[in-house]
């Protein structure tokens, strides 16, 4: 008796999505931006995690399975895009770190939470001392 065959599916979406620039630095900031706005206190954004590696794209590619595992199963999210962000380098600080303190301090500034998935920062330090108020909100308003 002959069984019944499975039915093969293939997305003609990729998974994901890696480029070059990615493996040109290895301390880089990253967000994860939904398909759709998640509602924040003050306003709508599709950033649903801003997050820091300094392992370059392996980082990315795990941290896009681990946070894409809560942030997918939320109502409407569908998946998400991971977008890097850099910076250039001062001796002795650990620049890329203060970028994502930055990016998440002005986000809760502008949206009055930070982003979904992260878990902690927020509270002001010296970091808006090494980046433009005005750079931060562009990438902010571009990728909200």
């Amino acid at each position: 008796m002959a069984s019944k065959k499975l039915r093969v599916k293939c997305k003609p979406e990729p998974a994901i999505t890696i480029y070059r620039l990615a493996f040109k630095t290895d301390k880089l900031v990253y967000i994860a931006r939904a398909n759709k706005k998640i509602k924040y206190p003050w306003a709508k954004s599709r950033i649903a995690y801003i997050g820091t590696t300094k392992k370059g794209a392996r980082r990315i590619a795990s941290s896009a399975a681990w946070k894409g595992e809560d942030l997918l199963y939320q109502y409407g999210i569908k998946h998400l895009d991971f977008h890097i962000v850099s910076c250039g380098k001062r001796p002795n600080v650990e620049s890329w770190k203060k970028l994502e303190r930055a990016l998440i301090i002005r986000f809760k500034e502008i949206h009055g939470a930070i982003p979904k998935a992260n878990k902690v920062g927020g509270k002001r330090g010296d970091e808006m001392n090494y980046f433009s108020q005005y750079k931060l909100d562009d990438i902010i308003k571009r990728l909200s």
